[in-house]
């Protein structure tokens, strides 16, 4: 397609995902910076992913998009915004009740933001007569993401190393449409994090090594979310009553202001913070695939959810909680029964 036909079809793509509700969309090419992914190699090398084996699988396409898709032209970033007009930071106050993240509090993105993705990449077949092929992704390919994001305009990676806009701030999912077309490409977007280290000193763990650099292995998402078996003694009272994933460093971030709630319906908070440590400890795995489903927390699984209520009760303090902390000490899954061991050991010194 000529120039002139791309640039029209490039404004008419933004109208329709526009109209399915993304907040932003950005185009750019498939290339990866070398710096990009030689600072990913390092980040694996030195084994800061902790148990995320999956980011080492097929790694060289994560440095070149058309290893994956030779054909691949150009991709398209799309921006949903999650935003539930909420300060996260307040639930952890509330020592009896879970702390869950933000966008995890409705229904599983990945199952919206893709329905949205196929209808917007359905549409650019449809309006460029057939004249491109298209492949769509959400958080489930070997790609870079975040640093294509930012090649595209959509925002920068902050300190806290998530993508940040000066529209929607940290609250953003991002969904992919790669193509076979030669669009036109914005530029990328200056970071605009200046002297301020607001999400680098909240962070309970000090998970961060230095400004844009994580290590995995002490971030509380990570911890309550990736890994699998205990938690080192030492973090598990950093973890308070975050039982899955943690939104401290998002939540601080002075970009915030700017963003609007989001549109989506399904994002809302269905799960309304006031879910009581005590009714979640008890589920066994079909009542906790029964509560959570639809829900991105079901990927956990029962025994990786429960271990994570049981550290809140250690740290809440609250003997009310020691009965059913008591029944799962000798639970099959190892890592539930040392978590009730230690909370039990917690509970009764705080009330010896």
């Amino acid at each position: 397609m000529q120039r002139q036909e791309l640039t029209k079809l490039k404004k008419q793509l933004i109208s329709e995902a526009k109209k399915e509700g993304f907040a932003e969309i950005r185009f750019t090419d498939s290339k990866v910076e070398s710096r990009a992914f030689e600072n990913l190699k390092k980040f694996l090398d030195i084994g800061l992913h902790g148990q995320m084996g999956w980011l080492q699988n097929n790694l060289d396409w994560r440095g070149d998009p058309k290893l994956m898709w030779h054909d691949v032209k150009s991709i398209i970033v799309l921006a949903e915004n999650y935003n539930l007009g909420i300060d996260p930071m307040k639930g952890l106050r509330f020592k009896n009740k879970a702390n869950i993240s933000v966008y995890a509090r409705g229904v599983d993105y990945h199952k919206i933001v893709k329905k949205k993705l196929k209808s917007v990449a359905s549409k650019l077949i449809s309006i460029s007569k057939g004249k491109t092929e298209v492949k769509v992704f959400v958080d489930t390919a070997p790609v870079m993401e975040k640093h294509l994001a930012q090649r595209a305009g959509l925002g920068w990676q902050g300190k806290h190393t998530n993508l940040l806009s000066k529209k929607l701030g940290n609250w953003i999912f991002l969904g992919f449409i790669f193509s076979n077309l030669d669009f036109p490409v914005d530029k990328p977007i200056e970071n605009h994090c200046g002297s301020c280290r607001s999400c680098l000193d909240i962070c309970p763990t000090k998970a961060f090594i230095a400004p844009y650099q994580l290590d995995a292995r002490r971030c509380i998402s990570y911890l309550t979310i990736e890994h699998k078996g205990p938690v080192k003694l030492e973090l598990r009272p950093l973890l308070g009553n975050r039982i899955f994933g943690c939104d401290d460093c998002l939540a601080v971030c002075p970009w915030n202001k700017f963003s609007e709630k989001a549109s989506e319906m399904k994002y809302s908070d269905q799960l309304k913070g006031n879910l009581d440590l005590g009714d979640l400890v008890v589920l066994d795995e079909k009542a906790f695939r029964s509560m959570f489903s639809g829900s991105a927390i079901k990927r956990i699984g029962r025994d990786r959810f429960v271990r994570n209520v049981l550290y809140a009760i250690g740290n809440s303090g609250n003997s009310i909680y020691k009965d059913e902390v008591k029944k799962l000490m000798y639970d099959g899954d190892q890592a539930v029964s040392d978590a009730a061991c230690w909370a039990l050991n917690k509970l009764e010194m705080n009330s010896g």
